[in-house]
């Protein structure tokens, strides 16, 4: 079997469930609300309408923070989607039909990774409407600009696009490597959303912790895409990095997860 014809067979297994919309909804719901309760918060302040405390609120390219928080803070559902790709088959045992329908294990890996970034290029656009939208009305409403006149705006939708079919592939290096998935799963949460946040803002406080965490593969997405809340909010150091290096840095991460996957855990036996 080619890897055009595993990657077709890929396609049917994962929209064969209901995973893959209950998830959409997810992202949906939950990248829509923080960046439409953002862009209140924001153009609530400036107008007057909300009381604000502290610096005066930075309205001048807000629009492009707000439009990044589908990969700053939905990134973890393309990390699981690709995550569940893999550990799934292991769970229900589906991964010894595949294998004996396709003996080489390489290709059933190949198709995963082309069918997953194809996937996770969906889930991109669908998270970047869900920010982009909401908190775009919302800035309009408000009289503050929408940056959506600008190429370099366009140019960060399209790497959050990017980043979300390479978080799918860091996924897949995950289940790769973590065959069970509750493990892989718990394992991906706790990093995501307790591990490297703490990191991070401890790195904004830390002499020369945030050239280590500049590193980390939440801080190389948001360096991808060229904007974080993280760094607006000051709890973070901004990463250094510039875009196209946290690129390859969070390539590094799915080629390197995929490598180790493959060379250990995808080889052993299935049953």
């Amino acid at each position: 079997m080619t890897v055009a014809t595993a990657t077709r067979a890929e396609f049917t297994k994962q929209f064969s469930t209901s995973m893959w919309w209950l998830l959409t909804i997810i992202l949906v719901a939950y990248v829509a609300f923080t960046a439409g309760a953002l862009a209140f918060v924001f153009g609530g302040v400036d107008a007057g309408v909300l009381p604000g405390q502290g610096a005066p609120v930075p309205t001048e390219g807000i629009a492009p923070v707000l439009y990044g928080l589908a990969a700053t803070v939905g990134y973890v559902v393309p990390l699981i989607v690709g995550t569940l790709m893999v550990t799934g088959e292991f769970r229900h045992q589906t991964l010894t039909a595949t294998f004996l329908t396709t003996p080489r294990r390489s290709t059933v890996l190949w198709a995963k990774i082309v069918a997953g970034a194809i996937i996770g290029v969906g889930f991109g656009i669908v998270g970047t409407l869900a920010a982009a939208l909401p908190s775009a009305g919302i800035l309009a409403a408000f009289g503050l600009p929408t940056d959506l006149d600008s190429r370099e705006t366009w140019a960060l939708l399209a790497r959050v696009v990017l980043a979300f079919a390479i978080w799918v592939l860091v996924g897949i290096g995950v289940g790769a490597l973590v065959r069970n998935q509750v493990a892989a799963v718990v394992g991906v949460l706790v990093f995501t959303q307790f591990l490297e946040p703490i990191a991070r803002t401890a790195g904004a406080f830390v002499d020369g912790l945030d050239a280590v965490t500049a590193y980390l593969p939440g801080a190389a997405s948001d360096a991808l895409v060229g904007s974080s809340v993280f760094a607006l909010a000051g709890g973070a150091a901004e990463s250094g990095l510039e875009w196209w290096a946290g690129g390859l840095v969070l390539t590094a991460y799915a080629v390197v997860f995929l490598v180790l996957g493959y060379a250990t855990s995808w080889r052993r036996d299935v049953s």
